[in-house]
């Protein structure tokens, strides 16, 4: 007995469960913002009819809400699921977008990322409406993004050093100090040299061939190669991630932090206190997030020995009634001058040079380096800002806010590698690594407003 067909009547509409996700998602996330967005890239008369750039938003945001990591796949993916194709707007037996349409428009049209970013703005802007976001305590972390790019890629070259990521920003704070220096020394202040100026200093690093916007990676139980970091603001309450950037693989924590935080302080949500690890325990940022009003929950770093010595600077005594230091065998280690490097600003302490030459303990005290010059000990100008806030450290708030930043950045990182195609980058280049982590945070936000607000 052949098999018997049976003809119904049914439209996609009644095939999309009430309660699905994206029926949801649609009701909450309007994106008419993305036409006046793209409005200039289109022409009305001229050229093939277009595919609409909401459907290439959506087309986009499916594969980042259910990781699916390559345009193929998801162009693949829509053509079986009937609510993946309610949600883009196609019919039953609507022709789906070809995958080769989205990456062109990617690769052609450079200008369209910036949607990606208002789009994750936008998101951020609706859970602050639904109470989801308070900046009562944001937490600050970074992971790794793997690049498109072989370690075999990878070439030793010379760059320039670069000067530092502080220097303008210390500019003010350095200004302020060589007048104290002035008041507490009685030395007529010396008139600053701009750093760029005076380091002309090069250094060797690890440049990828196929993506040499990426950088190296190096870091312990990290995978080594060509990666990218995505640097997140993740707001306590519900877990919302509040600002995104990106650097090369090979860039210090630190570096975009205080950037992100004011950012997101002055434009996103005003914040009550950030909370860090110890890649963030960075002298500048406790005085700069103590102006902002900014408490600062951050876990403390180890302070490096002082190689090839015995003394530390723990040995050295101070004596706040004189403003010196005091060396084990008591003699005064005077303020000399204020000195920059890339982590900031310190003050510097020498000993008197005919006092180090005689001493008995010298072999124990200076470097080979030092041999024929004084010991000096660097104390940072924003030592005072950096004690308040770890003085503090033992107390149920900032244990609470430590561990806040534990359970929501890192789960959140571990969410979005798991379901939302953090792990790799497909796409090479800086811009399009941001573009990649800025729809992956936006799903993972999406999903939580979802869940707590929708």
């Amino acid at each position: 007995m052949g098999m018997q067909l049976k003809l119904h009547m049914v439209t996609i509409e009644d095939l999309v469960p009430e309660g699905h996700f994206l029926r949801k998602l649609e009701a909450t996330l309007d994106l008419s913002f993305v036409r006046e967005e793209t409005a200039y890239l289109y022409s009305p008369r001229y050229g093939r009819p277009s595919i609409a750039p909401v459907m290439l938003v959506k087309y986009l945001m499916v594969g980042y809400l259910y990781g699916i990591p390559s345009e193929r796949q998801i162009e693949q993916r829509i053509q079986t699921d009937v609510a993946l194709r309610w949600y883009l707007g196609l019919d039953l037996f609507d022709r789906v977008p070809d995958h080769s349409t989205i990456s062109q428009l990617r690769r052609r049209k450079p200008s369209f990322r910036k949607v990606f970013r208002r789009l994750f703005e936008e998101v951020v802007r609706q859970c602050i409406e639904k109470g989801l976001v308070s900046g009562r305590v944001v937490g600050a972390d970074s992971t790794h993004v793997r690049a498109n790019a072989s370690r075999a890629s990878e070439e030793l070259v010379e760059v320039a050093e670069e000067a530092g990521v502080y220097w303008e920003r210390l500019d003010d704070y350095e200004e302020e100090g060589l007048e104290e220096l002035e008041r507490r020394t009685g030395k007529r202040r010396k008139k600053r040299t701009k750093q760029i100026k005076r380091d002309n200093r090069r250094t060797h690093k690890r440049v990828s061939r196929t993506d040499p916007e990426s950088g190296h990676l190096k870091r312990p139980g990290k995978p080594e190669g060509p990666h990218y970091l995505a640097h997140q603001a993740v707001d306590s309450d519900y877990g919302i991630i509040v600002g995104q950037t990106v650097t090369a693989g090979d860039v210090n924590d630190s570096v975009p932090f205080l950037g992100l935080i004011e950012h997101i302080h002055e434009n996103v949500v005003p914040i009550q206190a950030a909370t860090a690890d110890a890649a963030y325990d960075f002298p500048l940022a406790h005085r700069a997030l103590g102006e902002l009003g900014i408490g600062f929950f951050v876990r403390p770093q180890k302070t490096a020995a002082r190689a090839n010595t015995q003394f530390t600077r723990d040995d050295f005594c101070r004596d706040e009634n004189r403003d010196v230091y005091l060396c084990p065998i008591g003699k005064e280690l005077c303020l000399r001058r204020l000195a920059r490097s890339a982590s900031g600003l310190f003050w510097e302490y020498q000993a008197d040079k005919r006092d180090c030459a005689l001493c008995p303990l010298r072999e124990k005290c200076l470097r080979e380096s030092d041999k024929r010059g004084a010991r000096k000990v660097s104390v940072s100008y924003f030592a005072a800002d950096r004690q308040r806030n770890l003085e503090r450290r033992s107390s149920p708030e900032y244990r609470e806010a430590l561990k806040l930043r534990q359970v929501w950045c890192e789960g959140s990182f571990s969410a979005q590698k798991r379901e939302h195609n953090l792990a790799r980058v497909l796409r090479r280049g800086l811009e399009a690594a941001e573009d990649h982590c800025l729809l992956s945070a936006t799903a993972l936000n999406l999903k939580r407003m979802i869940k707590h607000a929708g």
